[in-house]
């Protein structure tokens, strides 16, 4: 399980196993979704994702718009405006087509609000006990703006690192709905189409170097993966992260760190520091933003590694996740 849940696991099978047996063949840069040069100065997005969230309907979403969401946010993080969707649905024997039907109109839903068109898919079906009531696969498409270069590799020392709000939200929904849990208010899952927010940075004329969607393993292997690949170290506020008091009690309660929970309408944006005013405000001018804060520094020092300073004056490691706190959580 714990290679399918987007931390240090998950990175270890993709180096040693795909990238290896992939070869040449492969991109030379691993992203939310693949920036492609196709001639005339157009540039495409390409990306595609799975879903196997447990249960299929849950506190503030389901399955059907995750999908759709899911997969326009990974443009989005590449600067580009999504346009057309893949729809993809592998469908246990004896799934109810009542559920099936309310994924389908979630996921039209969704496509509706984000301004895509689902355009292309398939349907398979396996056996009873083979699968475990409806997966989804989404693949989409969008056009990346002229003059807009973002990667993960292009943070630099001095950077601002800022979250678009709370963390921990989606997971901790998906738990409390699958585990019972009552944290004495409702906890909704925060999934939401992020091309519109990431518009309205790019906006601002910033150049902006990295944008992630911090979904599984978190803030804390997006920022790990970002150091990584940049060559720089990220050091963290603690008493700045914006963790919800009902987030924060579970996470306590059930020993997991925020910063490894994972979000599905959260934008994680590293500007130059100088910028970072202009940014916030556009982002909590953006109704998916209101809650944005700063959060930390990209640092020359210690590259490749996440710190975060804490209340009590020190510093911890954030690493990596290491296999899966919360599996099926997206």
């Amino acid at each position: 399980m714990g290679h399918g849940g987007g931390g240090a696991m998950s990175a270890e099978l993709v180096e040693h196993l795909f990238l290896p047996a992939y070869g040449s063949a492969a991109a030379p840069e691993l992203g939310d979704s693949a920036v492609l040069d196709v001639g005339d100065g157009t540039r495409l997005a390409f990306s595609t994702d799975s879903f196997v969230v447990r249960p299929m309907f849950f506190p503030g979403g389901s399955i059907g718009d995750l999908a759709v969401n899911g997969t326009v946010n990974d443009l989005a993080m590449s600067g580009a405006v999504p346009l057309f969707l893949s729809s993809a649905f592998i469908l246990q024997e004896g799934t109810a087509l009542t559920e099936l039907g309310r994924i389908a109109q979630d996921m039209g839903a969704a496509a509706r609000e984000a301004g895509v068109r689902l355009v292309t898919g398939d349907t398979k079906v396996v056996d009873s006990g083979s699968g475990d009531g409806v997966y989804v696969n989404t693949s989409g498409i969008g056009v990346v703006p002229e003059g807009v270069r973002i990667g993960p590799r292009r943070a630099e020392s001095g950077d601002a690192v800022l979250i678009s709000g709370d963390i921990g939200v989606h997971g901790v929904a998906v738990l409390s709905c699958r585990e019972g849990l009552e944290f004495g208010t409702a906890v909704e899952s925060d999934t939401a189409p992020l091309h519109g927010l990431v518009a309205a940075l790019l906006a601002t004329g910033t150049d902006v170097h990295v944008l992630r969607d911090p979904t599984r393993g978190g803030v804390a292997a997006s920022l790990n993966e970002i150091a990584t690949a940049s060559g720089v170290g990220v050091e963290l506020v603690e008493r700045d992260l914006p963790v919800p008091e009902p987030v924060r009690d579970a996470c306590s309660l059930l020993g997991l760190d925020p910063l490894q929970v994972a979000n599905e309408g959260k934008v994680i944006a590293v500007v130059p520091g100088g910028c970072a005013d202009r940014v916030l405000a556009a982002m909590t001018a953006h109704p998916l933003g209101g809650g944005a804060r700063r959060i930390g520094t990209v640092v020359s020092e210690h590259p490749g590694m996440v710190v975060a300073r804490t209340g009590l004056g020190g510093t911890r490691v954030v690493g990596m996740p290491v296999g899966e706190q919360l599996p099926r959580i997206c």
